[in-house]
């Protein structure tokens, strides 16, 4: 039994570029533990942030996502000791702590952003509505690597669904900070 799905284009967007800042925002942010609320740039205070906004937990492309991530280390103090990685999507803290108790990502400390209501994808102009489910958005795949002062040096947001980041490109950017 394989995925059925159907590739879905995206409409254009006019997200944030490399050399912008990325717009400040404060949602749940949660890990293998607890919760709470958390600004993007009290994370960015202590270093580079990588920012990856997904769809729903329980969905394929978030599983293929974090076990990409997982797998490849980003962020562990071994490889990255000084990047921080998050997730963002409309999924609540609850369903956050559970992906990531199934995603085993709880060992590297990767936490999660929940936004239900989708505003942080409106902010940064990256936000998807769902085929057949009115009234119900997520945001369309995004990875934003962020310097201390916010400045996106690497930016990439799906053109379709489900669309994937080049993760060697994302790797390479990590490596050039």
């Amino acid at each position: 039994m394989g995925l059925d799905f159907e590739v879905v284009d995206l409409t254009d967007t006019d997200h944030p570029e490399e050399g912008e800042q990325a717009p400040d925002f404060e949602r749940p942010l949660v890990n293998h533990e607890y919760w709470e609320d958390t600004a993007l740039s009290d994370l960015t205070a202590d270093g580079p942030v990588l920012l990856l906004f997904h769809t729903m937990d329980g969905a394929f492309p978030t599983t293929y996502m974090w076990n990409e991530i997982r797998d490849r280390q980003w962020g562990h103090r071994e490889r990255d000791d000084d990047l921080t990685v998050v997730g963002l999507s409309v999924s609540s803290p609850y369903e956050h702590k559970q992906t990531v108790q199934e995603r085993g990502i709880e060992d590297a400390d990767y936490r999660l952003f929940s936004d239900p209501q989708n505003g942080v994808a409106e902010q940064y102009d990256i936000a998807h509505d769902l085929d057949g489910m009115a009234g119900v958005s997520e945001p369309r795949p995004a990875v934003f690597l962020l310097d201390a002062e916010r400045v996106i040096q690497y930016a990439w947001v799906a053109d379709e669904w489900p669309e994937f980041p080049d993760y060697d490109a994302v790797e390479a950017a990590i490596d050039d900070l």
